[in-house]
């Protein structure tokens, strides 16, 4: 019997297990599948991380190496190139390494920190061969950043994710030409610094509202068609154009790794493909808690951590005996907010929700109505759907409450 049980040793895993420790739990196992902590920051070693956390930018292993030194000084325990195979309603956890071979582990409560993995090139139903050349985004990243392989020298980036736009300007500092960045939205994905900082610095052009429709090449990739959609998103004829090149890179969105959740029976989101979770990160399985980009995908590191805190030491609660649940205060939104985290509120006590909105909008307030009134309103100047907004909501503006509302308000300005 383990008391806490964290699946994953990212940065997320290892705010959860050092949290949980400083709210007095010492009967911890961080269970992680790579050979070393750290998660995707290992290869992510560019700067801009740790500004919100230390107040100073951080290269990725740098934010993570922090972390680990907090695990490894608090003693907490934990176990690498272990692969969790199964977790159960009832917290039994079926996992594998070559030290131990197959082992259960009974745990009292389990935080989920497995991250997310990159939607690869079978979801784009692309026209043509399957010739080398064609790697999502994050491959590319861990064979420049970790294994000093260069992808190809001419290439296409499709989507402009973070990490489409991040190895935009790697590949451009190592020597490849990046001739664009198609995205089929009419918007880009990532954020604004991201942008500005890997594109425009670099002179290297945003397509947006373009797609790859067709790939060529046999052996080895010659290049791409691309072309411009409509508002439905189809390809519009006559704006094909083709671009030779001998690499594409796919950044078309990231998928939390929920097979475990499936498994142990936990209720998803269908927009996030994350767990439902309360304020606290619980499941709708009593201790067992979910944080990071499992549960959602974040912009910043830094919000992962924070999330993290909070089901650190909610689970530590939890094993203390309990959150003291009480109410029961569900959250919706309109057509421009997509989803919420958390869903639901279920105790009393601050809250701040977390949101990503569906499209770029100008010059509209944060509106959150409780039972149909307004308890908060929040102007802004524009939001985008790549970059995470929250709501700080009081205990106070809570009370008696039954059912939230955020929506987006229009102030007279125009959808961007």
């Amino acid at each position: 019997m383990t008391e806490l049980v964290i699946i994953g040793g990212g940065p997320a895993g290892m705010s959860a297990a050092i949290a949980a420790y400083d709210s007095g739990i010492r009967d911890i196992l961080i269970l992680e599948r790579d050979d070393h902590l750290g998660g995707i920051l290992m290869q992510c070693i560019h700067n801009g991380f740790g500004l919100h956390r230390f107040g100073e930018e951080l290269t990725g292993p740098e934010y993570a190496r922090r972390y680990e030194q907090m695990v490894r000084e608090r003693g907490i325990p934990f176990k690498l190139g272990t692969m969790v195979l199964d977790i159960t309603h009832d917290k039994i956890i079926t996992a594998t390494n070559a030290q131990d071979g197959v082992f259960l582990i009974q745990a009292k409560a389990i935080i989920l920190a497995m991250g997310c993995r990159e939607r690869a090139k079978g979801a784009l139903n692309l026209a043509g061969d399957r010739p080398a050349g064609i790697y999502s985004a994050g491959t590319a990243q861990k064979l420049v950043n970790l294994q000093g392989y260069l992808p190809g020298r001419d290439v296409v980036i499709l989507g402009s994710g973070d990490i489409g736009l991040i190895m935009a300007r790697r590949m451009t500092l190592e020597g490849a030409r990046v001739h664009a960045v198609c995205e089929l939205m009419p918007y880009s994905g990532g954020l604004a610094r991201n942008i500005e900082q890997c594109l425009h610095d670099f002179d290297i052009p945003l397509r947006l509202s373009h797609t790859v429709i067709k790939i060529h090449g046999k052996e080895r990739l010659t290049g791409v068609t691309i072309a411009k959609v409509d508002e439905q998103r189809r390809p519009i004829p006559g704006t094909e154009e083709y671009l030779p090149c001998d690499t594409l890179l796919l950044s078309v969105g990231l998928i939390p790794e929920n097979e475990l959740s499936k498994g142990a029976g936990i209720a998803l989101d269908r927009v996030t493909n994350g767990a439902v979770v309360d304020q606290d990160r619980q499941t709708d399985v009593k201790g067992i808690y979910a944080c990071g980009n499992v549960l959602h995908v974040h912009d910043l590191v830094d919000y992962v951590s924070e999330e993290a805190e909070i089901a650190g030491k909610s689970a530590a609660q939890y094993l203390r005996g309990g959150c003291g649940e009480g109410l029961s205060i569900d959250i919706h939104t309109d057509e421009r907010v997509r989803y919420t985290v958390p869903h639901r509120i279920t105790r009393a006590g601050d809250v701040t929700v977390y949101f990503r909105v569906s499209d770029v909008f100008r010059d509209v307030t944060i509106a959150v109505y409780g039972d149909k009134k307004r308890i908060y309103a929040k102007k802004r100047i524009r939001v985008a759907p790549g970059e995470m907004e929250n709501v700080k909501l009081r205990q106070e503006q809570l009370d008696g409450i039954h059912t939230l509302e955020f929506r987006l308000e229009q102030n007279g300005g125009t959808k961007a």
